[in-house]
């Protein structure tokens, strides 16, 4: 057996005092989390992050700092993930058509995140924010791709 992890990115937006928020399906499931997803072959880290928060969310942002690397293997298919998680400064809500898995975005205060408890997608969501708060969030070029 072949050990493959998923490479994948997290943006946490806040505006206002409140985060975006994706509501999408998962196995069958209405489920929060962040703008996120996998990153695509050829792409960078940071053009995923960015690409990711529009396809899902309507919102073109831009990405602030790096918060951390997170990783999780998910119980319900064994699949390990590695996520890369950004801040990011809303810049326009660009569109309304969202991702086909995607229920609708929303903006949530951080109480009311904790409040979504087992709505939430993994336990990586929560870390996540509370790391936003924590953490010092590192500058973009602590990441360095080389060039293809």
């Amino acid at each position: 057996m072949i050990w493959t992890p998923h490479a994948t990115v997290a943006t946490l937006v806040e505006k206002d005092g409140k985060f975006l928020l994706v509501e999408e399906l998962s196995h069958g499931q209405a489920v929060f989390n962040q703008p996120a997803g996998h990153i695509d072959e050829g792409e960078t880290i940071e053009t995923a992050a960015v690409r990711e928060t529009l396809e899902e969310t309507g919102w073109r942002v831009s990405l602030k700092g790096f918060i951390g690397l997170y990783t999780y293997t998910a119980p319900q298919n064994g699949v390990c993930y590695y996520r890369f998680c950004f801040s990011a400064e809303a810049l326009s809500k660009e569109s309304d058509e969202l991702d086909t898995d995607i229920i609708a975005a929303h903006w949530k205060s951080l109480d009311e995140i904790r409040a979504l408890g087992e709505q939430l997608r993994s336990p990586l969501v929560l870390k996540c924010f509370e790391d936003y708060y924590s953490k010092t969030h590192l500058p973009l070029d602590i990441i360095y791709e080389h060039p293809q």
